[in-house]
């Protein structure tokens, strides 16, 4: 096993993996940006490093200088977690390069699924079923539109490069298409420093379905059954659900087969997620996401199968002792991203001190969160505060513990998106599992704003405690102990496991 790890990531699931790493008695080392100083993942950790200043290009985002610390403390391997440099391939191969065991697959299997066309050409070959379209990014809008017009419209115009809905544009007709092409273009140039757009058929009302599969470095690869991911704002998941309330096991089996077949088409080592648009019984490759997946919580629940743990253990070389005969589901779970954004407000998001926080527990509950009362939450970094997932015996099960966990969530401070969660788990179409893409677009009452959404009066009660707390003075800010050591510091008042 590993011996050591430096976390190049922040929030939650930086702590997820310090919690995974002490699990299996690895040294854990985290970094920090200057505001994250005080932050979870940075207490949790063994030892903990600043990186740099607030902004990620010049902290989060140094993978040299994170290479270079993790040889300078002894790391032996170095975990990216998600976002950031997660699929980046030239830090994974400069992770290799520099003696170190990068947690997660070959650079040459993030490059080739990196890119999207690269990426259809190679579930082409290997028999995995694409969206009719192009597997060639355009050179100019005139291939577009000769493109689009063999296609029929309407079409989807994707950036080559990139992920998560940048430099994406539907196009319903001919005229759309130019402008639809230079906005895309654009777009994926600002976000992914490569403009070069592809195009495919769109689909009018697809769910989105994907499959969590694990690899070994032995060609041993299974799939651990889908994630249903369609409740969606601007291809941004919002909540997401194992198994998928629709799939037959039938269907279930042939996705798996399928996943299985691409991840090893590109020698997959190490967790990752084989996406798919499934409609009218259809199912087609959408793109592999070469990382953790932020909904990796709702597939361990049903399957039992701690994949932080796995993916430490296939880093150190071990072989899976498990086939896929030996992989079930159990139950039903639901995850929420609990973000700081004003949900009946555009999404706009929301700054400010984490006055009061009061987590959910009892049977089947979890929450994997990245902050803490008194905790500041910036523009700096994504918005995402934690994600509270739930399990059941069945999925009306499930729901109403994610109703009843979401009732006991108060986070006092920051507009939030917990009171979506709740309309969402009480709409009717939800609760029937008829879902697609455009769930929101179909539903746009869960987003108005209303006088209550319940779990209001449990706020405003904390908050007018809190405030109560504040004008006495008996709750010093975080940061701030007003001449007293916090109990858990040393005499020097700061934490013993970071580097000043």
């Amino acid at each position: 096993m590993i011996g050591s790890v430096l976390i190049a990531n922040r929030g939650e699931i930086a702590l997820r993996i310090a919690r995974g790493a002490r699990e299996c008695g690895i040294r854990s080392i985290a970094v920090y940006s200057e505001p994250d100083r005080l932050a979870p993942h940075v207490l949790a950790a063994d030892e903990a490093y600043c990186i740099g200043p607030a902004a990620s290009a010049e902290s989060y985002l140094r993978g040299d200088a994170l290479i270079d610390l993790a040889r300078r403390v002894g790391a032996e391997a170095i975990h990216p977690g998600y976002g950031f440099l997660a699929e980046r391939a030239d830090f994974a191969r400069a992770v290799e390069e520099a003696g170190l065991i990068f947690v997660g697959p070959s650079a040459d299997t993030i490059a080739a699924m990196g890119d999207k066309t690269e990426a259809r050409r190679r579930m082409q070959d290997a028999g995995v079923p694409i969206v009719p379209g192009l597997t060639e990014a355009l050179e100019d809008t005139a291939e577009a539109e000769r493109a689009a017009a063999e296609i029929g419209f309407p079409v989807l115009l994707k950036a080559s490069a990139g992920g998560g809905g940048k430099g994406m544009r539907v196009v319903e007709e001919p005229a759309e298409l130019a402008r639809a092409f230079e906005a895309a273009s654009r777009e994926a140039v600002a976000a992914f420093g490569d403009g070069s757009v592809y195009l495919e058929r769109y689909l009018s009302k697809p769910r989105h379905i994907e499959i969590q599969v694990l690899g070994d470095a032995h060609g041993n690869v299974v799939h651990l059954a889908e994630r249903e991911c369609s409740i969606q704002r601007r291809h941004q998941k919002l909540i997401e659900e194992a198994p998928s309330p629709v799939l037959t096991p039938e269907e279930r089996a042939a996705m798996g087969e399928t996943a299985v077949r691409a991840a090893e088409a590109v020698d997959y080592r190490g967790a990752g997620t084989v996406e798919f648009l499934y409609q009218d019984g259809e199912f087609f490759f959408l793109e592999m996401n070469t990382r953790l997946q932020v909904e990796h919580p709702v597939t361990e629940l049903v399957t039992g199968i701690d994949l932080v743990e796995w993916q430490f253990r296939v880093a150190s070389g071990e072989a899976l002792p498990f086939g896929q005969d030996d992989i079930g589901i159990d139950g039903h779970s639901i995850e929420c991203r609990v973000t700081s954004e004003d949900p009946f407000g555009g999404f706009l998001p929301s700054t400010g001190t984490v006055r009061y926080l009061e987590i959910p527990s009892g049977p089947g509950v979890r929450w994997d969160g990245g902050i803490v009362t008194n905790g500041e939450v910036g523009l700096h970094y994504d918005p995402l505060l934690g994600k509270l997932i739930v399990h059941g015996p069945d999925r009306s099960t499930a729901i109403a513990r994610m109703r009843r966990a979401l009732d006991e969530l108060q986070i006092v401070g920051v507009e939030t998106c917990v009171p979506f969660h709740r309309r969402v788990m009480d709409e009717p179409d939800f609760q029937e599992g008829r879902l697609t893409i455009r769930y929101l677009e179909q539903h746009p009452d869960v987003l108005e704003p209303a006088a209550s959404d319940g779990g209001g009066l449990a706020a405003a009660v904390a908050a007018a405690l809190l405030e109560e707390r504040h004008r006495s003075e008996r709750a010093p800010r975080l940061g701030d102990t007003g001449g007293r050591p916090l109990p858990a510091w040393r005499s020097t008042g700061w934490p013993w496991n970071v580097a000043r």
